[in-house]
């Protein structure tokens, strides 16, 4: 069990909001309590902000052993106790994420991923459905670095990260998959096509 997290690269960066000694302090204390039976922390990122009317922004993503990162974040009207529910996120996903891994223990499958039949839609498909809704604006783009994962590691990612679905290249077929939540708790799988030759 890691008892301790040794010699942990922390780093705590503020935007809109200068990090004094107590809150660096606070959340470096705050990350070293966190012990974790799996997996290693390698190294951490804090990111504070102060948003508009005063609500203060805690982002914590945890760099692992495995390729496996955690990221939480929490929104509060008070800096400590955003980064406190931070920390409680992130060690509720750790307990619900063990717990799965016990159910299951088995190792490297992907019998908790349903495939998807590939399918390719036109505009005319959804011209009925969503002529009276509101066209999506881009709000940011993000570069994405895609890893090379098996199917096990890559829902292991999902399941410790807030993200909707993590694109990977399939070390198992050599494909590049999308993998993401679906409403009824378990995961589907697409296999996306390579944009240009092999990965």
């Amino acid at each position: 069990m890691q008892t301790a997290n040794v010699d942990l690269h922390i780093t705590v960066t503020g935007r809109h909001l200068e990090i004094t000694e107590a809150i660096r302090d606070y959340a470096r204390r705050k990350i070293d309590s966190l012990h974790l039976d799996y997996p290693r922390i390698i190294e951490a990122k804090v990111i504070l902000e102060v948003q508009t009317h005063h609500r203060h922004f805690s982002e914590i993503l945890l760099f692992c052993a495995n390729h496996i990162t955690i990221e939480c974040s929490t929104t509060s009207d008070d800096l400590y106790a955003a980064i406190d529910e931070t920390i409680s996120k992130i060690a509720r996903r750790m307990r619900k994420f063990k717990t799965r891994l016990l159910k299951s223990h088995r190792p490297r499958t992907n019998n908790s991923i349903r495939h998807l039949d590939e399918h390719v839609y036109t505009p005319a498909d959804h011209e009925d459905e969503h002529k009276d809704e509101v066209e999506p604006v881009l709000i940011q783009r993000e570069n994405y670095r895609i890893k090379p994962l098996y199917p096990d590691e890559a829902i292991t990612e999902l399941e410790l990260s807030e993200k909707q679905f993590v694109v990977f290249h399939n070390q198992k077929s050599h494909e590049l998959n999308l993998l993401f939540r679906r409403k009824d708790g378990d995961y589907g799988m697409i296999v996306l096509p390579e944009s240009s030759g092999e990965g």
